[in-house]
């Protein structure tokens, strides 16, 4: 782009986008609609899987150990056993006197367990995984090991954990493939518009020479401009809508369970991802509005 042309290119960039106005607002909302969309399920698809990682850490598979094993052998002997299952990537040996102090210790009033002692409880093992999703593997390949008498897992809760963060993840994917191609054909027709209005001079333009890119750079700034504006909108909108959300989430106490990723984490990203798209997709709809206009 020549600096001395740089001017014009603006001022026909900028001139284009309200002689539409309407279609340029059409095209601005949209790119919007469709970034917080896309925006939305990628957040909830990636705060799933926040959850997801947190009920790795405290969703643990026990492995209880055989009384009459521990008593020969002790129960500490099958930690290698227990880390060699596929899936295991750490394991905590929990005596049964461990075991009984943890069990008492939830109550205030210790003295109605004066009359226990350890002995009713096991030896056992908190084994953690890499993924919840392999939970069942990692239940069967503990029940092989000689020595290990019952597996406690929950595999309702991790199974549906796993199946809400897969449908989440496919559901991101394509709302991102489909909105793309939509703000696409928008601003394409948008930036149409003024080439058909324009076609004349267009043609006139290619006969005394102008050349391709000097036609064609006031339609990409004004895809550029109507991009930008866009992803802007969109991020802001985004960043009030995850505040507005994250804020009923603490003040509601019956999911309070629930822990947000806090927006400031995801903040430049974000912006990046949607300036990212929200350029292309106004470059890219105003290259594909103008090409079959550049041939004579």
């Amino acid at each position: 782009m020549k600096k001395s042309n740089t001017g014009y290119y603006i001022k026909e960039g900028v001139s284009s986008i309200f002689t539409h106005g309407f279609m340029s607002f059409a095209s601005v909302a949209i790119t919007v609609a469709c970034l917080v969309i896309m925006g939305s399920f990628s957040l909830l698809a990636m705060n799933v899987n926040s959850i997801v990682a947190d009920f790795e850490d405290e969703n643990v598979v026990i492995a209880f150990v055989d009384k009459a094993y521990s008593q020969e052998n002790g129960g500490e002997a099958l930690k290698s056993s227990v880390l060699s299952v596929e899936h295991v990537t750490s394991a905590e040996f929990i005596s049964k006197e461990e075991a009984y102090q943890s069990f008492v210790g939830k109550y205030d009033d210790t003295m109605q367990f004066d009359d226990l002692d350890s002995d009713i409880l096991r030896d056992r093992y908190a084994v953690y995984m890499d993924d919840v999703a392999n939970i069942t593997d990692v239940q069967v390949g503990l029940s092989r090991i000689p020595g290990i008498a019952e597996i406690k897992a929950n595999l309702n809760v991790a199974q549906g954990f796993v199946t809400a963060r897969n449908i989440i993840s496919v559901v991101s994917l394509s709302l991102v493939v489909v909105l793309i191609i939509v703000s696409l054909f928008i601003m394409s027709n948008t930036v149409k518009l003024t080439t058909i209005d324009r076609k004349d001079e267009i043609a006139i333009m290619r006969m005394v020479g102008a050349t391709n890119s000097f036609i064609r750079w006031p339609f990409l700034l004004q895809g550029f401009i109507l991009g930008l504006l866009g992803a802007l909108l969109a991020y802001l909108v985004q960043w009030g809508l995850y505040e507005l959300l994250t804020n009923i989430i603490l003040s509601d106490y019956s999911v309070s369970f629930i822990s947000l990723v806090p927006f400031a984490t995801v903040a430049l990203p974000l912006l990046l991802i949607f300036l990212i798209i929200g350029l292309c997709v106004g470059v890219g709809g105003s290259t594909m509005a103008i090409k079959n206009y550049l041939k004579v």
